[in-house]
């Protein structure tokens, strides 16, 4: 029987593996369209068309002359060897500099712990009233910044007149404009924890202060941090709410400078060096917002952990 059985085996069939769900995933699918050569191509030109331009201002940054269309060798004169017109050496570039830095830091550092406990506070509170804060905590997105500069602008010159313009204006509307992107993302980590963490730290006798320190902002460090690199590198590239702020050469930050001056038709190498910086500044928080939100994901401490941690305390 077995061997009658044995011989009626094609050799097809003997040697046919069996298809099952692990090797269905593993077998390639072919496009219904076939291999996208245009939508590669079209890829690799807009990228190109994008990138160009920016690599071009990078690379004469480095220039030893002035020109900003004929190479005349590699040079860091730009930067910190030429002592009058580079930017280390040339106060208002100089300034612009630490102008940015400044308002970068400060934005930040104000504008992440009012949103994060905004993002708190209308969180727990329910009701008509916080919706509505919550839609008005939106309309950053919604209104241009143009109209909100301007409007800060008069604030600042008609109703709160001893606030005068430069660097307290402008920490001022870049905070006001700059909060609502820790309240909403904080606001979304929250809806994905829930409340049970938080329940269960004060079933283990934590007060309301232990609970935040021990359990909550541990578990919204991630959204935390990658809202202040989001606010930190959104002040970087700022134009309009600091240009309309702005009282003098002191406090003008690097892109008012660079299209003042580039609009005059006053540009040179070392506007392409202060640009360069600019762009470096930007790629430098961004890499590090990544691998630091990485690692704050990947060392978070889970639920049950942090509420462990608690008992010795409560």
């Amino acid at each position: 029987m077995t061997a009658t059985s044995d011989a009626g085996t094609s050799p097809a069939a003997a040697t046919a593996v069996p298809v099952s769900p692990g090797n269905a995933r593993r077998l390639p699918r072919r496009s219904p369209w076939g291999h996208p050569w245009f939508l590669e191509g079209f890829t690799w030109l807009y990228l190109l068309w994008s990138l160009a331009p920016i690599v071009i201002a990078v690379l004469f940054s480095f220039n030893n002359g002035r020109s900003q269309s004929a190479w005349q060798g590699f040079s860091w004169r730009w930067y910190f060897t030429d002592h009058t017109n580079s930017v280390l050496h040339n106060p208002q570039l100089h300034a612009a500099v630490s102008q940015t830095v400044r308002l970068s830091v400060l934005t930040t550092l104000i504008a992440v712990p009012l949103g994060v406990a905004f993002a708190l506070g209308l969180n727990r509170w329910r009701g008509s009233l916080p919706a509505t804060f919550n839609f008005v905590m939106l309309l950053s997105y919604v209104i241009p910044e143009l109209i909100f500069g301007v409007s800060m602008f008069f604030v600042f010159t008609t109703l709160f007149t001893s606030v005068h313009l430069g660097t307290l204006a402008e920490v001022l509307g870049l905070v006001t404009w700059n909060v609502s992107w820790p309240a909403i993302i904080v606001q979304a980590r929250l809806a994905t924890l829930g409340r049970q963490y938080e329940e269960a730290a004060a079933d283990l006798g934590a007060n309301q202060f232990q609970v935040i320190r021990r359990v909550l902002l541990p578990l919204l460090a991630p959204a935390i941090f990658a809202s202040a690199v989001l606010v930190f590198s959104g002040v970087i590239d700022d134009f309009v709410i600091v240009d309309l702020l702005s009282s003098s050469a002191g406090n003008t930050p690097m892109s008012v400078i660079i299209y003042t001056t580039q609009h005059g038709g006053n540009g040179g190498p070392a506007l392409n060096a202060l640009g360069s910086i600019m762009l470096a500044m930007s790629l430098a928080i961004v890499i590090l917002g990544y691998i630091g939100y990485r690692l704050l994901s990947r060392g978070e401490r889970g639920g049950l952990d942090a509420l462990t941690a608690i008992v010795g305390e409560g």
